[in-house]
């Protein structure tokens, strides 16, 4: 299992010895030809039968009565059942909820397009037309929103993350002072990759931010807002930022987003954008050129299955009791095998979809290529910072969720094991 002492304090013929060891370790592995996935955070098929019902909840005689008729064009906000859901669940008012089609990220990529073509409301140019537009990354962060950034040309700051939420002096710095800055990415609650929740007072401060650009917002990605592993016995709490911007003067500086897409079916959930009555007015007069309307009937099996708040609950409750063994058991590796060495460190959070690990400095790379080499594949290190490159090369981002249970711990021992190869490596410079 793991060293008695720490990696670093352990002589040159200790760790060649014990590197000898655990590559015998690694060719028996790479003997078993494994095909193991923790690449991404996706619901495993447990999870995915939990929505079964909400196929066969609708009935003819059901939209036959709905009024207004979802079947047919119109409600281009979508239907009023599914944004009061939104509402209840996010804690807005129902007025500043729109709710769309089966994809938050689409949402997002969309709102950038519009942006980059004719702006936002308090825009006196469309960003496209502009010389540069940045937007800040708290990183590690979200790849997917890395990348629409760097298909649209905008041009990445990374922000780092602490225990808290993002390096606020550094933020309120930024804001202040280049109006070039458009905008922030923020995964508020149990946070990708790393699990943390923002605190108060971070929440307060990106709610007080006096840009210098008029036009700037905050992507408020709120996907894993009801995502708790342990219910309702621990669960973290966020400070509404949509309450918060209008106590601080800034009702239009927020674009929150959140979507069903784990808590029924990630393929074909309903997503949904939170913002301010002038920003939705401001959206709308573009989104009733781009379409006539979401899938309503989707809206509408999703309250038919759903129900209400309390409804998602024993929903969620029930993910959590599928996953939480899984992340246990991440956890009680990293612990066991690791845990003495003093080459890693780990979070551990209190929902969402992933654990953060941070290795040895320079070895990420490396422990994702020896992974690959035995038959598991990770996410590749790196994609959780703006362009690829994270600085210090020592940032995996751990999917537990997908994997069965038995693949989930043979996974999690050969990546145990090729952090410790890795380490070694660096500390003997082989």
């Amino acid at each position: 299992m793991s060293a008695t002492k720490a990696y670093k304090n352990m002589s040159t013929a200790e760790l060649e010895a014990l590197y000898t060891q655990l590559q015998e370790e690694f060719s028996t592995f790479k003997s078993k030809n494994l095909h193991l996935d923790m690449s991404r955070g996706k619901p495993e098929k447990g999870q995915l039968r939990l929505s079964a019902d909400m196929l066969t909840c609708v009935t003819d005689a059901m939209l036959d009565s709905a009024e207004p008729d979802v079947r047919n064009y119109g409600l281009p906000n979508g239907i009023p059942e599914m944004r009061q859901l939104f509402a209840d669940m996010l804690h807005v008012p129902v007025e500043e909820v729109l709710a769309g089609g089966n994809s938050s990220l689409n949402m997002m990529y969309d709102t950038i397009a519009r942006a980059m073509q004719f702006g936002v409301l308090g825009s006196k140019t469309p960003w496209s037309k502009l010389d540069k537009v940045k937007f800040l990354c708290p990183a590690p962060g979200y790849d997917r929103h890395f990348a629409i950034c760097e298909l649209f040309g905008i041009e990445m700051i990374p922000v780092p993350m602490t225990a808290e939420g993002p390096e606020m002096d550094l933020v309120e710095t930024l804001v202040s002072t280049d109006a070039a800055i458009k905008g922030i990415w923020c995964v508020p609650k149990y946070s990708n990759p790393t699990g943390i929740t923002y605190s108060d007072a971070v929440v307060r401060r990106l709610a007080n931010l006096k840009p210098a650009a008029t036009d700037f917002r905050i992507f408020w990605d709120n996907a894993y807002c009801v995502h708790h592993l342990y219910g309702e016995y621990q669960p973290d709490t966020l400070l509404n930022i949509m309450d918060e911007s209008k106590k601080a003067g800034n009702p239009d500086m927020v674009f929150m987003f959140a979507s069903t897409s784990k808590i029924t079916y990630p393929g074909a959930g309903v997503a949904a954008m939170v913002a301010s009555i002038d920003n939705l007015k401001f959206i709308q007069k573009q989104l009733t050129i781009q379409t006539i309307g979401p899938d309503k009937i989707n809206q509408f099996r999703h309250v038919a299955f759903l129900k209400d708040m309390d409804g998602v609950t024993r929903l969620m409750q029930q993910h959590a009791d599928i996953i939480r063994p899984k992340f246990a058991v991440v956890l009680e590796k990293l612990e066991a095998i690791l845990g003495n060495c003093e080459i890693a460190s780990w979070t551990k959070p209190n929902g969402g979809y992933f654990i953060s690990v941070d290795v040895m400095e320079g070895c990420a790379k490396r422990v994702g290529a020896l992974c690959k080499e035995a038959g598991v594949v990770l996410t590749p290190p790196g994609v959780t910072f703006p362009y690829g490159k994270d600085p210090k090369d020592e940032n995996i981002r751990i999917a537990p969720t997908y994997p069965p249970m038995e693949e989930l711990i043979v996974a999690m021992d050969l990546f145990c094991l090729c952090v410790r190869l890795a380490a070694i490596e660096k500390l003997l410079n082989k």
